[in-house]
């Protein structure tokens, strides 16, 4: 993908987390292409050293950090780590996470723990350990879902998690700013990731499509144009925002009617 932001965040240092794959290495690479030099990291060394391999044959500046954020000792060590290589961080986006397909009645305490630990925990422990290596003028990206607004059965405490990171988002805005760190969340709708084309069939595909209004699921690139934006200097009057990156699903109030509207 080419620049369009100029070269806004050339020498800047960006960490990401859950960017071994899906949209947080996207988002990573869109980075990488702006002129940041971009930390990977992830539980997986061989996808993380990977997207590390490609961006690095792009041109760009990458390194790798494994890290389980469910352990507070990786989180601190991944930040301390891009510290020590590159003596600061302007720009953290938080984008780990797990999931469950557990219903409220049906969760485990185990279940609670790991949705808990990496998907909102890890979010303020991460940003607690970095601020003190954060100029003024640098960023936070949260990355939340539409979960978060609306959601379906079985998906406790995902969606819940998803909610608070939203009230996370506004209470570092508010305590960051003195800092003059912005803080702010995207909360992306249907993204086509390799969990996505796995469980969905071509039926299921063709009717999600057809009840977005813009008529298809969204791809990394989506969120990570929004994510970019956010940590821009266009953006530098905006904190504490969630921006809902659901190509209008949001929108829609009765799924037949937008069905049968696209198909006429």
């Amino acid at each position: 993908m080419s620049p369009i932001l100029h070269g806004e965040f050339d020498d800047a240092v960006i960490v990401i987390t859950g960017s071994t794959r899906g949209i947080g290495a996207e988002i990573a690479r869109r980075f990488a292409v702006e002129g940041g030099a971009v930390v990977v990291s992830g539980r997986s060394d061989s996808q993380g050293e990977k997207i590390v391999t490609d961006i690095q044959d792009a041109g760009g500046t990458a390194d790798f950090v494994s890290a389980d954020l469910r352990n507070p000792d990786d989180i601190h060590r991944l930040v301390h780590q891009t510290v020590d290589q590159f003596g600061r961080i302007d720009v953290l986006v938080n984008n780990a996470a797990v999931q469950t397909e557990t219903s409220v009645t049906e969760a485990t305490i185990e279940d609670w723990t790991r949705i808990v630990e990496t998907n909102f925990r890890a979010y303020w422990l991460t940003v607690k350990h970095a601020v003190e290596h954060m100029p003024e003028g640098s960023s936070v990206v949260n990355v939340s879902s539409n979960h978060a607004h609306h959601t379906m059965p079985r998906m406790f405490p995902y969606n819940a998690v998803k909610a608070g990171i939203e009230g996370m988002t506004r209470a570092m805005a508010l305590d960051l700013g003195k800092l003059g760190i912005r803080a702010n969340a995207v909360t992306p709708g249907w993204v086509r990731v390799d969990r996505t084309e796995q469980e969905l069939s071509k039926e299921e595909e063709e009717h999600l499509q057809n009840i977005h209004p813009v008529g298809r699921i969204g791809e990394p690139e989506d969120i990570a144009g929004t994510v970019l934006w956010l940590a821009s200097d266009d953006a530098a009057f905006v904190t504490g925002s969630s921006i809902l990156v659901d190509g209008g699903r949001g929108a829609v109030m009765q799924d037949d009617t937008m069905a049968q509207y696209q198909n006429s």
